[in-house]
């Protein structure tokens, strides 16, 4: 009877993790939407200076296209591409993100509140260009994000995702370090491989226990994804800081170290043939 009662507990603690971990994770930076907006208001961010520029050189959009932001935030991309003259719709699941970026009216750009795993009210192959700047890696339903994509994008249309560089930028598992003996700053990964997810804390400085989740999955896991669901990949470029340490000991090292390590991965896809 022991035995038998073991057993029961043991089911059930496996129904109960089972149930937990089945759960959606709510990856939302909703919560911080006042401060993320005046964040990339400010200048010097990477955003501002690093990934805009070269998301507008490779996206070439033209006046009246229309292009699609998952995972949008308040809005700093979508804007910047409706200045251009393409028609944005933007994407997001945190309500008071869409609620800042609705505040900034802008004729050619649209909200909705959802998930960019689901966009039913996007027509199939209605869109010309979709970015997905630094937010696949906090998917989770990262594999319907790209059959999404790949539905209502046109056939001549191009995705252009953004992620923190997954080879060189881990949570929790990369840091700098540096080699006093050979003056040389270094980039140490503790793993790579192995897919996880890891608590990221919103807002650096602030409450320690406000926490999303960011996703690591390796280069092969995202390009096996893609070629998955219809896409091949036709560019990948890496993105260095933009900063420079001006002066001091370490300052030609920290910048060597710099512009060897990318901070950012792009890629492109476009529908296989």
């Amino acid at each position: 009877m022991k035995l038998i009662g073991l057993r029961l507990l043991l089911i059930e603690a496996k129904e109960r993790y089972n149930n937990t971990m089945s759960k959606k994770i709510n990856t939302s930076w909703g919560s911080e939407a006042d401060w993320y907006s005046e964040l990339l208001n400010q200048e010097g961010t990477y955003q501002k200076e690093v990934i805009l520029p070269n998301l507008f050189r490779l996206a070439a959009v033209k006046k009246g296209q229309r292009v699609l932001e998952l995972g949008c935030g308040t809005g700093f991309f979508c804007r910047a591409f409706a200045e251009a003259g393409a028609q944005v719709v933007g994407v997001d699941i945190g309500r008071e993100l869409i609620s800042k970026a609705e505040s900034i009216a802008n004729p050619s750009v649209s909200y909705r509140v959802a998930s960019a795993d689901s966009v039913p009210f996007i027509a199939s192959a209605s869109i010309d260009c979709i970015i997905i700047v630094l937010s696949l890696q906090n998917i989770e339903n990262a594999g319907q994000v790209i059959k999404e994509s790949l539905r209502v994008l046109k056939p001549s249309g191009r995705v252009l995702i953004v992620l923190n560089h997954p080879a060189f930028r881990i949570p929790g598992s990369s840091s700098w370090g540096w080699d006093e003996k050979n003056i040389v700053q270094y980039r140490r990964l503790d793993r790579y491989l192995s897919e996880m997810k890891a608590p990221i804390q919103m807002h650096p400085g602030a409450d320690p226990k406000k926490i999303t989740w960011s996703f690591h999955r390796p280069l092969q896991f995202y390009f096996k994804l893609f070629s998955k669901n219809g896409f091949s990949v036709v560019r990948l470029e890496e993105w260095s800081s933009h900063t420079k340490t001006p002066h001091g000991p370490r300052a030609d090292a920290e910048n060597r170290a710099r512009a060897e390590f990318p901070l950012f991965m792009c890629l492109e896809l476009r529908k296989t043939p």
